[in-house]
């Protein structure tokens, strides 16, 4: 095995020295672009953001090391970038529909502390995922959520009942979160599905807000929200 040819091959030390100088300058150029950007994370990113932040792997990656591409040319690129980033942003700022089209809409995900199950698919977000975002804010149950949002860059918002509003609701951590095989009297039930609460008769009662998309019963939880 030649391992010359596997680590150096045809590199010069010229064209090393190059290599160097082409690095340095598409990393100043990179962390030029993410200054007209913004200070947001990448999780705060909306989707037309983080595409063109994935764009930058191939504008600024082959410039590094390719001979016959020259780095005039790049600069040339993300100029026009920049220039279309700023035109798309000044579109979004005054045109509602445009914005909405490049960036999508927030999407009420818990209505009234219930599941909005007919929105759900259009966040394209599992119930765990949703019960995951809930708990890291310290909620419990949805029953102390008025409102939850899933924002546009993937960030969840709520709105909380006062403890005194509380009531009753599906419960988000897994021990809790649990079918029931037999009905306690007295005892409210949550809709695994969509969080409806309700008395029941059965275990295998219909939920009369899903209905056929009713998967199952939990017990529901009325405990305030501790912070």
């Amino acid at each position: 095995m030649d391992w010359a040819s596997i680590f150096i091959h045809d590199t010069t030390w010229a064209f090393a020295a190059e290599i160097l100088i082409r690095v340095t300058v598409m990393f100043a150029l990179i962390i030029l672009f993410l200054r007209f950007t913004g200070k947001r994370g990448v999780r705060q990113l909306s989707i037309f953001e983080l595409t063109i932040i994935l764009s930058l792997g191939s504008i600024a990656g082959d410039p590094m090391f390719t001979k016959d591409l020259p780095i005039i040319q790049v600069v040339l690129i993300m100029s026009t970038v920049i220039l279309l980033y700023r035109l798309c942003t000044w579109g979004m700022m005054k045109y509602q529909p445009f914005e909405y089209l490049l960036e999508g809409k927030s999407l009420y995900i818990v209505e009234d502390g219930m599941l909005a199950h007919d929105k759900m698919a259009e966040g394209k977000m599992s119930h765990d995922e949703f019960f995951a975002e809930m708990r890291q804010q310290g909620v419990e149950h949805l029953g102390q959520v008025r409102t939850g949002l899933l924002e546009t860059d993937g960030e969840f918002s709520l709105l909380l009942y006062p403890p005194d509003d509380t009531g009753y609701g599906l419960p988000l951590f897994p021990k809790q979160y649990q079918a029931v095989d037999k009905i306690e009297p007295g005892i409210y039930y949550a809709c695994m599905y969509c969080g409806y609460v309700s008395y029941l008769s059965n275990p295998n009662q219909v939920c009369q807000r899903c209905e056929n998309d009713c998967r199952n019963w939990a017990k529901a939880l009325n405990t305030k929200l501790v912070r």
